[in-house]
């Protein structure tokens, strides 16, 4: 699976505030390591900076100190196969306004074709999706309308999944969509009684990083804007029927550990479906290991439901990003040695409970388990926190087509045997329910097939924003 970006704001009057932006960036490049980008504003004027690579090697101080203004929004972005290119890094930027405006994106809008074909724009023009709705609202404010009311014009008529920061001359706002597929919070510079500035971002450790009080989610529907006065709050857009639609794999694998998400620290969620998959799926096993980063949680609640001792049966290499970054399936399945190498005198001669997040396709776990088994395990029981992901999502996570997921093609048998395992369980979707402690207000839809918003009519569309 591939997380699209995440995405930040600052505003803080009478500081530079690039360098908070590098720090929140920093905090988020989990959620894309593709390219990087800023937008500040001084002097009437929005400079963006932005390019492929990693935050660190896209910002040097040099630069930093060169992004002088007390606004900022910035973008960590993910793209497919065919989009990495410097030009379809964001923020976009338009000319159009005052001083113009930059805005960078976190989602997927489903209904790209009918958007451009009612402006009278030709869809192969676009770099993005994100840069469609920069060329709509550009069209609007020439045309006389403020920001804000592009905004409502162009994302009423948006379907999918979107969390944007937008800047213009003395403003920044922040959007969700009306389900809230993806996440989006707002905090606060100093005390509640004497604010120094405002925070938007993906996650909250964005927030922590640079010092900021954690206030509240924006809610779906919701913009917020930010300017040196303060924070107002607008319905921009009516929210959905029914509750709010985060993703459910920001809780099983794609938010930072420490992060909250409607009111819960996803480390205690990742432990609690661990100790239901111990009380659902229980084996005889001397170990038990997480795959780094997001199994680990999750393998800790299972050793702790189970009795089994947990230990750490894999290292990390920090400098590889997650092996779904790679274009090519055989370059991801060669990316798992360069990720992870196995401690042998800890694996030798043990039955293993390997607790893990997800299968997509299988051939990285397959890959997985037989370095298990190379370096002496003596039996490899795979334990997964999520359900079988059985449907492709169209709200901001890349999937493959239906043909390629594993467990849609595959009986649960079927599906050990490929990957080689002595024993392969999943949680159910009951059980996750239960440790995410949100009842159903979670788009499950690559779990379940019950999609909560219309999908593209192609499938596998391209979504080069990422």
């Amino acid at each position: 699976m591939k997380e699209a970006c995440g995405v930040v704001g600052v505003v803080a009057p009478g500081r530079d505030v690039a360098y908070a932006c590098y720090d929140a960036l920093y905090a988020l490049q989990h959620r894309g390591q593709e390219s990087a980008g800023m937008a500040t504003f001084q002097n009437h004027q929005i400079t963006v900076v932005k390019d492929n690579g990693l935050v660190s090697h896209v910002f040097a101080d040099t630069t930093l100190r060169a992004l002088a203004g007390s606004m900022v929004i910035g973008h960590t972005r993910y793209s497919t196969s065919g989009s990495a290119n410097w030009t379809a890094a964001q923020p976009v930027y338009r000319s159009a306004g005052e001083s113009g405006f930059a805005l960078a994106h976190n989602g997927n809008l489903t209904n790209t074709a009918a958007l451009a074909e009612s402006a009278g724009l030709h869809l192969t023009t676009m770099l993005s999706d994100s840069d469609l709705v920069a060329e709509l609202l550009g069209h609007a404010v020439l045309e006389g309308a403020t920001l804000p009311e592009a905004l409502h014009d162009v994302l009423r008529r948006a379907e999918g999944a979107f969390s944007m920061v937008i800047l213009e001359a003395g403003a920044i706002h922040a959007v969700r969509d009306p389900h809230g597929f993806r996440p989006l919070c707002l905090g606060r510079l100093g005390e509640p009684d004497a604010p120094e500035g405002w925070v938007v971002a993906s996650e909250t450790p964005a927030l922590d990083v640079v010092g900021a009080t954690f206030v509240r989610e924006v809610e779906p529907g919701e913009m917020v804007t930010i300017t040196e006065d303060g924070v107002t709050s607008t319905r921009l857009l009516e929210p959905a029927e029914g509750p709010t639609r985060l993703c459910i794999f920001e809780f099983v694998y794609f938010a930072r550990p420490d992060a909250y998400l409607m009111g819960h620290q996803v480390h205690s969620v990742r432990r609690r479906m661990g100790e239901r998959l111990a009380t659902s799926s229980p084996v005889e096993a001397d170990l038990v290991m997480g795959v780094p980063d997001s199994g680990i949680p999750a393998a800790e609640g299972y050793a702790k439901a189970s009795g089994i001792p947990f230990g750490y049966g894999l290292v990390k290499n920090r400098y590889i990003g997650r092996t779904f970054i790679t274009p090519d399936q055989a370059q991801r399945a060669a990316g798992v040695r360069r990720k992870l190498n196995p401690l042998r005198d800890t694996i030798e001669g043990q039955r293993l409970v390997v607790v893990d997040d997800s299968i997509v396709r299988g051939t990285t776990t397959r890959a997985l388990v037989r370095m298990l088994r190379e370096a002496g395990a003596r039996e490899v029981h795979l334990r997964i926190s999520s359900p079988p992901f059985v449907w492709p999502c169209y709200y901001g996570i890349d999937t493959p087509n239906r043909e390629e997921l594993l467990a849609a093609t595959h009986s649960l048998a079927e599906m050990r045997e490929f990957i080689g395992c002595d024993s392969l369980a999943f949680i159910s979707m009951e059980d996750l329910r239960t440790a995410v402690e949100v009842g159903d207000a979670c788009c499950d839809a690559c779990l379940t097939g019950n999609y909560p918003a219309p999908t593209p009519v192609t499938i596998g569309q391209s979504r080069a924003h990422w």
